[in-house]
């Protein structure tokens, strides 16, 4: 039996113990939801070309939540039998007995629930020897090593492989599951000459295996990456153009994601509460989501709670179409949930068409961000500040590297001095973004 025959059969297996969990919760519950996710995978970590550790991995969990009216009970197990099923709804049951009722708890509504849902392409397992996988992280290291005489030592590589099943079911009738694969090379190297020591990597990720960059593309890249950041300095502080790296610029969007949650929106706790329908970007800034996209790294055909993803505008002219709210933030916020328990799927953010050097050319002179340290952001105020190294530009070309600075603004001053997104767009994130330049910054540096 191959790979998918496997996981076929796997996935009938665990859709047999949702249903029967559902079933059994039934009896004793008003409402019910069950969720398991199964995972298979290998991990091979290597470092100066020798194998550093070899992991394989098979685990997996179904959890239950069961609602008593408004209160609700969770458990868990990991034993699928028919007794350990039935011990685990028991144990849900008794739990809802002593929480507190919860207006606003219960599963998602029965009318947004994904009954039908599209096959994504998702899923292109491997079971790789780990000889194999040794050897693809290792071709990584050597392509770094042999690229230049500056990179002394390899900082680790590694070669993943995973795939698993979800399925996800409720007492609305809704029983869905989906199998997907992911794949990824990565490398890290240290460079070292009289001056100091530097350090960076690379990395590709895809759920098809062929889609992945060859080891020696991410071996090459890390070295590069590397190899630019020797001999940095320091700049005086000073209030310039800061220019994103499509790579950290997903980040920056990241912080969007968080203030548009609808958890930090009902707490009260983001800087952008009350701007749904507000302009908060340029007016020719655009972010949409499209869930369905097909082997897409954050595609899903459903969320966490069942619920059917779709086609979203999330900025549009600028202005901020929709929150995203799980069916427990919607009653909160008093508005419908948008599908995104679980997270966000696939953001595409539009461009200004300037290619990367034509991005430098409307920098002019300032500060390219190639990495970005700490956590000193404030999703509640939007203050915004945290420690950078990256590449000082004058007149549109880079003259050398920065390190041991920092950056800071406001976030909702920030998006709204964005001046242009560029076409080199990062396709390895869940956020698909080129780079971005912001009109000024506080640099803090000498």
């Amino acid at each position: 039996m191959d790979v998918k025959q496997q996981v076929a059969q796997q996935r009938t297996e665990l859709e047999a113990a949702v249903s029967r969990s559902l079933e059994l919760a039934g009896k004793k519950a008003d409402a019910a939801e069950v969720a398991i996710t199964k995972t298979t995978g290998i991990s091979v970590a290597t470092r100066m070309c020798e194998v550093e550790s070899v992991e394989f991995n098979s685990d997996g969990a179904l959890g239950i939540t069961v609602y008593r009216g408004q209160r609700k009970g969770s458990a868990s197990t990991s034993d699928l039998s028919e007794e350990a099923i039935a011990q685990t709804v028991a144990a849900a049951l008794d739990i809802a007995n002593y929480t507190s009722e919860d207006p606003f708890s219960g599963p998602a509504p029965a009318e947004l629930m994904a009954y039908d849902y599209p096959d994504l392409d998702l899923f292109y397992p491997d079971e790789p020897e780990p000889d194999h996988a040794a050897e693809k992280a290792i071709a990584a290291e050597r392509a770094a090593l042999d690229h230049d005489k500056r990179i002394k030592f390899s900082d680790g590589a590694s070669y993943d492989s995973h795939y698993g099943v979800r399925v996800y079911g409720n007492s609305h009738g809704m029983l869905g599951s989906y199998a997907s694969s992911r794949h990824s090379i990565s490398c890290s190297v240290i460079a070292e000459d009289s001056k100091g020591m530097e350090r960076d990597y690379s990395y590709t990720s895809a759920r098809d295996k062929l889609d992945l960059w060859t080891p020696e593309r991410v071996g090459i890249e890390a070295a590069e990456r590397t190899i630019s950041r020797m001999e940095p300095r320091r700049v005086a502080t000073c209030h310039a153009p800061v220019m994103f790296a499509a790579d950290v610029a997903t980040g920056l969007l990241g912080h969007l994601v968080m203030g548009i949650s609808g958890s930090s929106l009902y707490r009260k706790s983001s800087f952008l509460l009350d701007k749904l329908g507000h302009q908060i970007l340029p007016e020719w800034f655009e972010v949409y989501e499209r869930p369905h996209i097909l082997k897409g790294m954050a595609s899903a055909p459903f969320d966490s709670e069942g619920m059917f993803t779709r086609d979203l505008d999330i900025i549009k002219n600028g202005e901020l179409q929709t929150y995203l709210a799980t069916s427990y933030a919607a009653r909160k916020l008093g508005m419908q949930p948008t599908g995104h328990a679980g997270g966000i799927h696939n953001w595409f953010v539009g461009n200004t068409g300037q290619n990367f050097e034509q991005m430098l050319k409307e920098l002019g002179t300032g500060l390219l961000v190639t990495e970005l340290m700490g956590q000193g952001v404030n999703i509640v105020t939007g203050d915004y500040s945290r420690g950078a190294a990256g590449f000082w530009v004058e007149n549109g070309e880079i003259q050398y590297p920065v390190t041991e600075i920092t950056i800071a603004g406001n976030l909702a001053d920030m998006y709204k001095q964005i001046v242009a997104v560029g076409s080199d767009t990062e396709l390895r994130s869940q956020i698909q973004t080129g780079s971005i330049l912001i009109e000024s910054m506080k640099i803090g540096g000498e």
